[in-house]
């Protein structure tokens, strides 16, 4: 018998020319392409093996090999074969080699298969799958989320509009655990909301969140630096964890999500096909029950479901979830206008005046609001829904602009009344009279500098003489000083006679003489 183990089809031909064909050895050796020697060590075997030209047709090749080299076969079949899905599974683990796995092997096996013929029986079967599944996906390392291109539809009770929403999928890369929900719309408050929902459904976060080319996850699209959305990068920091977009027109990058897709539209939305759903919260419902029974469905290829491999390999990878809920938060890119404010749904927010014209981030929650300029925070508000108003911090004012602010009036009519009750009077008719209290306050202004200039009993005085007359203006009040009218003698309210009447308009008899 020859010693060279020969590949069956070269076996076959060997016999099939010589005891179909009846040629020499010579002409099969040369016509195969093996030495005369090995045909003639052939043809002794098939000698003692009784093999006739009718056995060629009838054998395969794998009933020639076992009839051939029974011996040699049986005593590799004695030997435990390594179960290459076990290996599969094994190798999600985060460390875990093919050499770690063989020495485990032999440890249980010691007369097993030598590590090269132990890989090569891994690789094997590997090479059997199909060849868009071949990445190896570790324990905990990824989550894959994707929009069904199939829409689930809801029907209006009422009116019966039919309206289509979407199904937002999530799969975890080792496990293929599954999540999937309707929303409305793919925009980033949805998106966002439907992965924080599908973190806390899985119990914790990978290291990686995998997104595709959504406009929601990622606002650059490029090969090598793609630009996340804020609001889905600032999820990303509150999980501890990051956001890896799929390459552009990279389909392996995220097969192990579309391959989810498709199985959450044959398993869940080819079931509710003849359902009628009249709102989001029923689609939603229905949705959870089918995705727990597609979890406990058996994989062919792992002979367990992926509740079962979620549970046995990528729980505990899993990071934990932080104790703070995450709030969604949008970013809005401004520009600070001249007076020194930033518009964002329609209320206008202050931040500091030297930066007017540079461009800023708005950070805006449900309750605040976040002025970022290079990632420092240079305003905070509680966020205001009133329409068209300013809220605006003092310090981010101008000097000039912040002394004109001190002014309010309460404080100007408090000043007031320490001058008398005449200046008060006068102060609050001036402030009545405007249209807005603000274009009142020069003049009241304008009565403070009056007083420091003059003694309050002059400017009491005056104001009562101002009052009198009708003088509602800082120009009145500093006339009757300027002219010394405050020292003349006061109108007689009893007899309605006076020594003169005052007005900044009425020169007196002096002025002609």
């Amino acid at each position: 018998m020859a010693t060279e183990r020969l590949a069956m089809h070269h076996l076959k031909e060997i016999l099939r020319q010589k005891l179909v064909l009846r040629r020499s050895h010579r002409k099969v050796a040369k016509a195969v392409g093996v030495s005369v020697g090995l045909v003639s060590g052939i043809m002794s075997r098939a000698t003692v093996l009784q093999l006739v030209a009718e056995d060629v047709d009838a054998l395969d090749e794998a009933e020639l090999e076992e009839r051939f080299y029974g011996q040699r076969a049986a005593k590799r079949a004695s030997r435990p074969l390594p179960d290459p899905a076990e290996m599969h599974v094994e190798l999600k683990r985060a460390g875990v080699t093919l050499q770690l796995l063989h020495l485990e092997y032999l440890e249980r096996h010691p007369d097993g298969y030598r590590y090269t013929t132990y890989c090569d029986a891994y690789r094997a079967w590997l090479a059997k799958r199909s060849p868009t599944m071949r990445q190896t996906h570790i324990a905990g390392d990824k989550m894959f989320v994707d929009y069904s291109g199939k829409r689930p539809r809801i029907v209006d009770r009422v009116t019966g509009e039919v309206t289509e929403v979407e199904l937002y999928v999530a799969v975890l890369g080792a496990s293929n655990y599954t999540y999937a929900e309707a929303t409305f719309t793919q925009r980033v408050p949805d998106f966002v909301a439907s992965t924080v929902r599908a973190i806390s459904f899985f119990g914790g976060a990978t290291r990686a969140i995998v997104p595709d080319q959504l406009k929601s996850a990622v606002t650059r699209s490029c090969r090598y630096e793609p630009g996340v959305q804020r609001s889905f990068a600032e999820l990303g920091r509150h999980y501890r964890t990051t956001v890896l977009p799929a390459r552009p027109r990279s389909p392996r990058d995220k097969a192990k999500v579309e391959v989810g897709v498709q199985i959450v539209q044959r398993w869940v939305l080819a079931k509710i096909r003849n359902h009628v759903f009249h709102t989001l919260g029923e689609l939603n419902a229905r949705i959870r029950e089918l995705v727990v029974d597609l979890n406990a469905r058996i994989m062919r290829l792992y002979k367990m479901s992926r509740t079962e491999l979620f549970s046995r390999i990528e729980r505990q990878a899993l990071s934990p979830l932080p104790t703070d809920a995450f709030e969604y938060a949008e970013w809005k890119k401004v520009r600070l206008n001249v007076d020194y404010h930033v518009a964002f749904d329609d209320h206008f927010y202050s931040a500091p005046h030297t930066l007017s014209q540079e461009e800023l981030w708005v950070r805006a929650t449900t309750t605040s609001i976040e002025i970022f300029h290079r990632s420092l925070r240079v305003g905070s508000y509680a966020r205001s829904y009133v329409k068209f108003e300013h809220t605006t911090t003092p310090a981010h004012m101008p000097d000039a602009h912040q002394k004109h602010a001190e002014w309010t009036p309460t404080r100007i009519l408090g000043w007031a009344r320490t001058v008398g009750p005449m200046t008060s009077a006068l102060a609050e008719a001036i402030l009545a009279e405007r249209r807005h209290p603000e274009h009142g306050y020069r003049s009241c202004l304008g009565l403070l500098r009056l007083a420091k200039r003059y003694d309050n009993e002059r400017v009491e005085a005056a104001c009562a003489l101002a009052l009198t007359v009708s003088a509602r203006s800082y120009r009145h009040v500093e006339s009757i000083l300027k002219n010394g009218f405050d020292r003349a003698p006061a109108l007689d309210t009893e007899s309605g006679t006076s020594t003169g009447f005052v007005h900044e308009n009425v020169r007196g008899s002096d002025y002609y003489h």
